[in-house]
C-alpha cells in the first residue's frame, strides 16, 4: 500500500532524520524546476508499454506516445469520447481504486438524505486496527471515537484511509461484507462488467479486479451525478487529530486543471491513477494503471491530460437555438409541457474543427395530445459534424400532463381539425 511522510503537530526535537523528511515533503509539494525536469527526462526515455500501432486515439489519429504503464485510457467525461486506449479491458488489482465505489456509496447516500455530512460515525476496532497498521494507508482514526462523515470523506480521498473505508462501510452497510455487496450490485447498476469487489479499501485479494475501462466509467459517474465530489477529490491535503497528510494524487500540485480523483498502489499491479481534470469547458477522464512508480503514474498522466487539452475540444451547441424549450398540447390540462434533452448535446472534436459542429431537430407527434407521462419522448435532436450525424437524442416532458375536462378536449378536437 502507499506511504508517505506524516507530521504530528506536537514538540518535537527535529534531528537530521527528521530535517530530511521535511525537506522530502516539501520536494514532493514544490519540486525544484531542475528535479521536475529531470524526472521528466526519464520518463519520456521510458519504454512504452506496448507498441504504437496498438494503441487506440480518437480520429484514427496516430498514437502520440507510449506510456510506461500496463494500461491506460483517457475520455472526454462530457461527450463519453474515447481518446486514447490501450489494454484498457485487461483486468488488474485495482488497489485503492476501489475506495471509489465506497466514495460513490457514500455520496449515493447523502444525495439520498440517508445520511449528512454532519453525521457522527463511531470508530470500531476492525477501523481503528487498519490505523494502527503501518502497511497500509490510513486516517489515524481511534476505537470509539465518533468522527463526521465530512472528515471519514476527507481521509478516504486525500488520506487514502483504509480505516476510513471501513468505517464508512460499516455505517452504511452494516459490515464490511454486506457493503461490499452493496459495491457490487453498484458496479453492474453502472455497467461496470469488468470490475469485482471484495472490500471497501482495497486491501489485495485474488478475487478482486476491474480495468482501466471500468475506473473511468467509475470516475465519469462520479463527477457527472456528485458535482460535490470535486470538494473532496480536489483537495490537496487534510489535517485530521493533527495528523497533516497531503493527497496521494501528486499531479495536484503540479497542474492546476486537474481536481481529482485517486491514487491506488499494490506490489502485484503498481501504482495506478484515475484523475479528473477541467479547462476550457472540456472534462478529460483518464486511468493510468500499472506504471513502475508513483512519479511515473503522476507524469505519465500529465502526458495525457497536456496532449488532450491541447489536441481536442468538446463542443455543446445550445439546442434552445433548434428547438423551442416547451411543445403545445392538445386535451391537455394545460396547453403546454416543457421539454428537455435526455442529456446536454455534447460532442468531441479536434481543435479547428468546432465551427462544423451543427444541430438539427423535430418534434413527433406534431401534435402531441394528452394524457403526456413526464419523460415521454416528444422530439429528437440530431447532433452533427460537418454534416454527419454524430448523436441521436430523445427530447422529453420534463412533467406529465393530464387530460383536460370536456369543453377543453372537444375544443382542442376542432382545432385539431381546422
Amino acid at each position: 500500500m502507499e506511504a508517505r511522510f506524516i507530521f504530528r503537530f506536537k514538540p518535537v526535537i527535529v534531528g537530521l532524520a527528521a530535517a530530511a523528511a521535511i525537506a522530502a515533503m516539501l520536494a514532493f509539494a514544490a519540486p525544484p524546476a531542475a528535479a521536475a525536469r529531470r524526472a521528466r527526462r526519464a520518463q519520456a526515455e521510458a519504454p512504452s508499454a506496448v507498441p504504437l500501432e496498438q494503441i487506440h486515439v480518437f480520429g484514427d489519429r496516430p498514437a502520440p506516445f507510449g506510456l510506461d504503464a500496463k494500461a491506460a485510457i483517457m475520455i472526454d467525461a462530457r461527450s463519453g469520447a474515447t481518446l486514447y486506449a490501450y489494454n484498457e479491458h485487461v483486468k488488474i488489482q485495482p488497489a485503492s481504486l476501489a475506495k471509489l465505489m465506497t466514495f460513490y456509496l457514500v455520496l449515493k447516500a447523502l444525495h439520498q438524505g440517508r445520511l449528512t455530512t454532519d453525521t457522527m460515525v463511531t470508530v470500531s476496532e476492525k477501523a481503528w486496527r487498519l490505523s494502527m497498521n503501518s502497511t497500509v494507508s490510513r486516517m489515524f482514526l481511534q476505537v470509539g471515537q465518533k468522527v463526521s462523515v465530512n472528515d471519514l470523506l476527507y481521509g478516504l480521498m486525500v488520506s487514502s484511509g483504509n480505516d476510513a473505508a471501513v468505517a464508512l462501510a460499516e455505517y452504511l452497510g452494516g459490515s464490511t461484507d454486506a457493503f461490499t455487496e452493496q459495491m457490487n450490485q453498484q458496479a453492474r447498476e453502472l455497467g461496470l462488467d469488468e470490475t469485482h469487489f471484495s472490500n471497501p479499501d482495497g486491501l489485495p485479494v485474488p478475487e478482486m479486479y476491474t480495468t482501466a475501462f471500468d475506473m473511468v466509467k467509475l470516475g465519469r459517474a462520479i463527477v457527472r451525478r456528485f458535482p460535490d465530489a470535486i470538494t473532496y477529490t480536489s483537495a490537496k491535503d487534510f489535517t485530521f487529530d493533527k495528523i497533516h497528510q497531503p493527497n496521494f494524487n501528486a499531479l495536484l500540485f503540479y497542474d492546476a486543471r486537474v481536481n481529482g480523483l485517486k491514487t491506488g498502489h499494490v506490489e502485484e499491479a503498481g501504482y495506478h491513477l484515475v484523475a479528473s481534470a477541467h479547462a476550457n469547458g472540456m472534462e478529460l477522464i483518464s486511468a493510468v494503471l500499472g506504471t513502475p512508480s508513483a512519479t511515473a503514474r503522476r507524469v505519465e498522466t500529465e502526458k495525457l491530460v497536456d496532449w488532450a487539452f491541447r489536441a481536442f475540444s468538446s463542443v455543446q451547441p445550445d439546442w434552445h437555438k433548434t428547438l423551442p424549450g416547451e411543445v403545445r398540447v392538445y386535451e391537455g390540462s394545460v396547453d403546454t409541457v416543457v421539454v428537455a434533452p435526455a442529456e446536454v448535446p455534447s460532442v468531441t472534436v479536434e481543435h479547428g474543427q468546432e465551427g462544423k459542429v451543427t444541430l438539427s431537430g423535430s418534434f413527433s407527434p406534431k401534435y402531441p395530445v394528452a394524457p403526456i407521462a413526464k419523460g415521454q419522448q416528444l422530439g429528437t435532436l440530431v447532433l452533427m459534424v460537418d454534416g454527419k450525424p454524430q448523436s441521436t437524442i430523445p427530447m422529453l416532458a420534463t412533467a406529465p400532463v393530464g387530460r383536460g375536462g370536456l369543453v377543453k378536449r372537444l375544443i382542442d378536437r376542432l382545432r385539431l381539425r381546422l
